[in-house]
């Protein structure tokens, strides 16, 4: 077999057989295949796309291509979710103690974030002593006692994907459906869970601006699981203006622990009851949403997901007092308002330049070996549709410097203003199962 007949066959727009795409994954992995002739390939992929079963194909072959998580010893169905990421995207923070309080065994395997804020590993490492380094046994130990654990990515989990995302990055090809969700299913395929919640962003602040690419994307995925044997559902959530108010790890964290109380933001807060009763419901402990929201709703009123959460914490070696005194968590040394300048209603608020806004304060990564700082961020007091009064406060700035004017440059020029009253954009645009 010869990498350059699976150019020609994919430039001609024919199908690669089961045996060629495995032939490709395995000789690049191993270091067979020159970038060039890859490069060559991954541009007649982004130009000719790829059948369902080819992408089905590609996925499992990148899974194959390194390690693969055996949750066998874990009880239970085990149900990851998925985010394509965004502006103070919390869910994770949420939905893990509020499935696990329903009984679904979350096995979670995160990352740390590049670009606004950090990932789901950098938010819980705003927890004094909180680590993700814990033994397979110990893992599963926790997952069985508490339905709950995060650990980091294996160094070789998906090493095609590692591979191949690097040659995208810089051969114009990372914007092809078929490439991006066989990325993200193989990642979530080699993580070993049963079922898979995926939640696809669209606006602004997200990777598939438009509503049609999100669903391109969400369709592609639900697909790919589908026909690997993992039950995959999507949902489709706005990403225009940031979610909830908080954008910055120890500020998404107390929000966190609000939302799990019952006192957090209207769009985080229903997000995760949507996502979380797909959850419970693939997870087999409700026989439909509307049985699972009710579950949802009651782990948050009798306290049991934040029991859940102070567990999960301690378990991991974190203090867990922070849940009762969030001041625990790291503060900013100084914090500023930002005053609207007129009156009216607010028209828009851009995800993305309020998620570089707070980067420039170090919330976030603009190179992977950037240094976050925890304590800082915004926390936005006005949403799109919300009426304001000249000289209220927009937003707060938590800040170890007190150099903020491109901050507040920034965040004046971005969250827009109208005079009539505005909408708010639809929280969940679509749901996915087929």
């Amino acid at each position: 077999m010869r990498m350059v007949d699976l150019i020609e066959k994919k430039r001609d727009g024919e199908e690669l057989t089961t045996e060629e795409i495995g032939f490709f994954i395995e000789q690049y992995t191993n270091g067979n295949i020159p970038d060039y002739q890859v490069s060559a390939l991954l541009m007649a992929i982004y130009f000719q796309d790829m059948t369902d079963r080819e992408r089905a194909d590609l996925t499992l072959a990148m899974v194959e291509s390194g390690d693969q998580i055996d949750l066998s010893e874990i009880e239970g169905i085990k149900v990851d979710k998925h985010s394509t990421g965004g502006v103070g995207d919390t869910t994770t923070l949420v939905l893990g103690p509020l499935v696990a309080a329903c009984g679904v065994p979350v096995a979670k395997m995160s990352g740390r974030g590049l670009g606004h804020t950090g990932g789901t590993i950098d938010k819980l490492e705003a927890i004094e002593g909180f680590h993700v380094e814990l033994t397979t046994e110990q893992f599963t130990k926790q997952v069985n006692e508490l339905k709950l654990a995060v650990i980091g990515q294996s160094g070789n989990l998906t090493p095609a994907d590692k591979k191949l995302y690097a040659l995208r990055d810089v051969t114009g090809t990372v914007n092809s459906i078929p490439l991006i969700a066989s990325s993200i299913m193989s990642k979530k395929i080699a993580a070993g869970a049963d079922a898979i919640v995926l939640d696809v962003k669209t606006g602004e602040g997200a990777f598939m601006k438009s509503v049609e690419d999100a669903r391109s994307l969400a369709r592609a995925m639900v697909q790919i699981g589908n026909n690997v044997g993992r039950q995959t559902m999507a949902i489709i959530s706005d990403m225009s203006q940031p979610l909830g108010f908080a954008i910055g790890n120890s500020l998404e964290v107390k929000e966190a622990i609000d939302t799990l109380r019952g006192k957090g933001p209207a769009d985080l807060t229903e997000l995760c009851l949507v996502l979380g009763s797909q959850m419970v419901v693939v997870g087999g402990k409700a026989k439909d949403l509307d049985e699972a929201r009710a579950m949802l709703r009651e782990v948050i009123e009798n306290g049991s997901a934040i029991e859940i959460l102070k567990g999960f914490i301690e378990g991991q070696g974190g203090n867990p007092a922070v849940v009762d005194s969030p001041e625990l968590l790291p503060q900013a040394q100084f914090t500023f308002e930002v005053p609207a300048k007129e009156s009216g209603y607010v028209s828009c608020i851009e995800a993305d330049e309020v998620g570089t806004a707070a980067m420039l304060l170090g919330a976030g990564r603009a190179t992977k070996d950037s240094v976050i700082d925890l304590a800082v961020g915004i926390v936005l007091h006005k949403k799109v549709g919300d009426a304001v009064k000249e000289g209220e406060s927009l937003a707060t700035i938590h800040s170890n410097s007190e150099n903020i004017e491109n901050v507040l440059a920034i965040l004046h020029k971005y969250i827009e203003f109208s005079k009539e009253p505005t909408t708010a954009p639809n929280l969940i645009e679509e749901i996915i199962t087929q």
